[in-house]
């Protein structure tokens, strides 16, 4: 009889607190990377749920951090955050399902922030971009910060914008495709980017792409 994920312990709970994430080692081998933000965004506590009823998000949360884990007996943890959230009790349930379904679920999310209007001012917005595998050599430099024109909203568009710099960034993106990341968490073409992001482009060999 296979196991469900309320069946399951962890054997392993990690804070990386410079990197903002939270590594999780399930008893069947499950291993997750959880981001400060993703769970903060998906907090199982009453006020988070009563905002997914509603309709609403948790925005503005892309630099959150957890400060303390506490045991709540044998089988959750309650996380404290520094903007001062602490009401979530994540149990080993909560804790697994999160991880088995991060993709969807932040996909899920980028999608309904995009719905969101912001409130900064329309104009350029700059952000951290990480360069990784042969991009460096054939760009000549491993990060910048750059402002991005206004017009650029999605990751497909950053991309596209950078592309547009000249021949030799056209060809060392278009080499292979790209895997995507936004504050240490991947994302799909069509994520939104926000001021002070942090996006980490890493080309993978088609034979790995997925």
């Amino acid at each position: 009889m296979s196991s469900t994920s309320s069946d399951l312990v962890p054997v392993e709970i990690k804070l990386h607190q410079k990197s903002r994430m939270l590594e999780v080692v399930f008893d069947d081998g499950a291993h997750f990377q959880l981001p400060c933000e993703y769970l903060r965004v998906f907090s199982p506590s009453a006020e988070v749920k009563a905002m997914t009823n509603r309709g609403d998000i948790v925005k503005g949360k892309q630099n959150v951090n957890i400060t303390t884990i506490t045991p709540i007996g044998h089988y959750a943890v309650q996380l404290t955050f520094d903007d001062g959230h602490d009401t979530g009790v994540y149990s080993w349930e909560t804790l697994y399902e999160l991880g088995k379904n991060q993709q969807n679920n932040w996909s899920s999310y980028q999608k309904k922030l995009a719905g969101v209007k912001s409130p900064e001012v329309s104009g350029p917005i700059r952000v951290r971009i990480l360069y990784f595998v042969n991009l460096p050599g054939e760009l000549g430099l491993e990060s910048e910060h750059t402002d991005v024109p206004d017009s650029v909203k999605t990751v497909k568009e950053l991309i596209d914008w950078i592309k547009g710099r000249g021949e030799k960034w056209n060809k060392a993106l278009s080499k292979h495709p790209l895997k995507i990341t936004i504050n240490k968490q991947f994302v799909d073409p069509e994520a939104i980017i926000r001021n002070n992001d942090e996006i980490a482009l890493v080309p993978a060999p088609p034979s790995v792409a997925g």
